[in-house]
């Protein structure tokens, strides 16, 4: 059975519903759900310091509700706020480090599914993820499939 189970948040349905997973892997094996949101340095050094401080203050208490969502379903639960270390840095690279450090042995992370041109644009953290990582990883894709 999982014991650390990180899972990415990032406010997407996608990744609500992987938190939902998150916590039906750990019930019942006394598992700790990691919870984690990554803020990308380089996307946020573009935008006032304000900007990076709401940023900021809306996945705290994204992260909050989460872990009050694990707590309840009886498991123990842990919040990070990560930052990316530059503008080179990925929020891929910057996850697999965390998991490393906390020896995570289950990553849970929506997808948002994005094909063609907007998966060109936007590129993919969970697809970058999987190239790095050293653990087993759950993709977990919203309902609406766009």
């Amino acid at each position: 059975m999982y014991q650390n189970i990180v899972v990415a948040l990032d406010g997407s349905k996608s990744s609500q519903r992987a938190l939902d997973e998150a916590i039906r892997f750990g019930s019942g094996s006394q598992a700790r759900v990691h919870a984690v949101f990554v803020a990308d340095a380089g996307a946020l050094s573009a935008y006032p310091v304000s900007y990076r401080d709401e940023v900021f203050g809306v996945a705290r208490r994204m992260l909050d509700r989460s872990c009050g969502r694990v707590q309840a379903a009886g498991l123990e639960c842990e919040t990070y706020l990560l930052e990316t270390q530059n503008t080179t840095d990925s929020v891929a690279r910057c996850l697999q480090r965390f998991v490393t450090q906390t020896q995570g042995d289950l990553v849970v992370m929506g997808t948002h599914g994005h094909t063609g041109i907007r998966r060109l644009v936007l590129g993919s953290v969970a697809e970058a993820f999987l190239r790095y990582s050293t653990c087993p990883v759950l993709l977990i894709r919203s309902h609406s499939q766009t």
